[in-house]
């Protein structure tokens, strides 16, 4: 027996590791060949907006996987073991989220005919609150972007590059590439069409993983549905302990908030949205994507208590992190081998989209809020866009090297922690922008910009600490606050 399985274990590793391989190739081939098609012709205003002509239903689905990552991918199904189904409460308030985007932002947006949105700032404020937005969005798109792809590179290297031999700094190189040359030249329009792919590949592997483990139970759908349901993992509402971060209220108001901030104030996100032909169209675009993203994310967290309970039933030893329970089942949880080439198309596919559209918005908004190179002549400014783009394809590799010290717990949960300290000021100075009508004085704007997130940061760790009061993702409604306190102080004439 022994020596049976010293020759067969091995064989098959050799053959899994042959498909994963074949299967990334594959996949990376024809982002490259899409993006290539997409990215013909394309100028500047290609790059940042699309030359606003992609149709709502091309954008529409393109939308539904826009929020989603390789992280999204594994940690929201990982997830359910110690949050349970609660992330959906925060997912309603995305859903009232996307319609004050909707009815509220994209008019504004539109009328105004920015390429970067934090252009706003500079008309409204002045020259350095721009660049204080494009800079608090910068850093804090760097550093979310970088943790995400940590994660893809991460899960890549256990996967196949172990295997092969290949080191980790080499891994990430190899991703980067590939993520800079999708997008070096199309931009947005690269993006939205590479995004077509994701939204298909990620649907299918979680569509048919479900299939596949419901099916090893020999449940019909109504039996699945009623084994999910009964399981302790798939509460949805912590009503008992307002001290808790998963209780409701809290969840419910940080997701509208989160979702304003981390998509209508997000220049990766609006990008997608501006890039469509009209306002009408952008409006149609975000709900039915809102309903969608709502849908396929409740379909992941039921994944995630049937990875639990298939785990369980063969036996499976439980990883660590919950992040690699759905690679570890994929791949080596006895499933068929459709789970694992759609497991791979999946999870390379939202990976490496993510990816593209957060580096071409870097790009946009570096060069249009920090180094505000507008007034550029098309040719200079395609120059710089190229260098800057490059710029900013190192530095993701450079964070994604460093960003393993850090990543410490579901990369998710960390992901909103991250933004609420660093969407905050962006949040801030535009509401204030838009409630009242006062100007403030620009040279100092970045000091609350600045002290929000330490203040903030100080209140989470006492509150914690002498009253017992978790402050989770409603971070951002404090520092968002402290923000338009400090804003208000440095205020002067009121504007015409």
């Amino acid at each position: 027996m022994y020596v049976f399985l010293s020759i067969f274990v091995p064989l098959l590793l050799m053959i899994a590791s042959q498909l994963i391989l074949w299967t990334l190739i594959g996949y990376v081939g024809l982002q490259l060949m899409v993006a290539m098609v997409a990215a013909k012709g394309a100028d500047n205003a290609a790059f940042f907006t699309a030359s606003r002509r992609v149709p709502w239903y091309v954008a529409w689905p393109a939308m539904i996987s826009a929020a989603m990552s390789g992280v999204t991918f594994v940690s929201v199904p990982g997830s359910v073991a110690t949050d349970g189904f609660s992330y959906l409460q925060m997912v309603a308030g995305f859903t009232v989220g996307q319609s004050v985007l909707a009815f509220w932002l994209v008019p504004l947006f539109y009328r105004w005919g920015y390429r970067s949105i934090y252009e706003y700032f500079g008309d409204r404020f002045g020259a350095q609150s721009h660049r204080v937005g494009g800079w608090f969005f910068f850093l804090s798109k760097l550093a979310a972007s970088a943790l995400k792809l940590y994660v893809v590179v991460t899960v890549l290297q256990v996967l196949l590059f172990d295997g092969l031999g290949v080191p980790f700094w080499v891994n990430a190189a190899l991703t980067v590439v590939v993520v800079w040359f999708s997008t070096r030249r199309g931009g947005v329009r690269s993006v939205l069409a590479v995004d077509l792919i994701k939204t298909a590949c990620m649907v299918a592997a979680l569509l048919v993983t479900i299939y596949c483990i419901a099916r090893s139970f020999g449940w019909s759908l109504p039996t699945m549905w009623q084994e999910v349901t009964a399981s302790p993992m798939s509460q949805i509402f912590f009503l008992d302990d307002p001290a808790s971060d998963r209780y409701f209220w809290k969840m419910f108001v940080s997701g509208v908030v989160l979702l304003i901030a981390m998509t209508g104030l997000d220049q990766d996100m609006m990008q997608r949205n501006l890039a469509c032909r009209s306002q009408r169209d952008a409006q149609r675009n975000i709900l039915l994507t809102a309903l969608c993203q709502a849908v396929v994310i409740a379909l992941f967290l039921v994944l995630g208590v049937l990875l639990y309970r298939y785990a369980d039933r063969v036996g499976m030893t439980l990883p660590e992190q919950g992040d690699d329970l759905f690679p570890q089942v994929a791949l080596a949880g006895g499933l068929p081998s459709a789970v694992t080439i759609l497991f791979v198309l999946g999870f390379a596919a939202a990976s490496f989209s993510s990816a593209g559209s957060a580096l071409t918005a870097l790009t946009t908004s570096f060069l249009l809020d920090v180094m505000r190179s507008k007034e550029l002549d098309e040719k200079t400014l395609q120059r710089q866009r190229r260098w800057v783009h490059a710029g900013m394809a190192l530095s993701l590799f450079g964070l994604v090297c460093l960003f393993g010290y850090v990543a410490n717990e579901s990369a998710i949960n960390l992901i909103y922690r991250v933004a609420g300290y660093t969407y905050g000021p962006i949040l801030g100075m535009f509401l204030f922008g838009l409630w009242t009508k006062y100007r403030v004085r620009d040279r100092w704007t970045w000091l609350p910009a600045v002290a929000a997130p330490i203040i903030s940061a100080l209140l989470q760790m006492v509150a914690e600490r002498y009253w017992g009061v978790e402050i989770g993702f409603e971070l951002l409604l404090y520092n968002a606050a402290l923000v338009m306190a400090g804003l208000w102080l440095l205020r002067r004439e009121i504007t015409a």
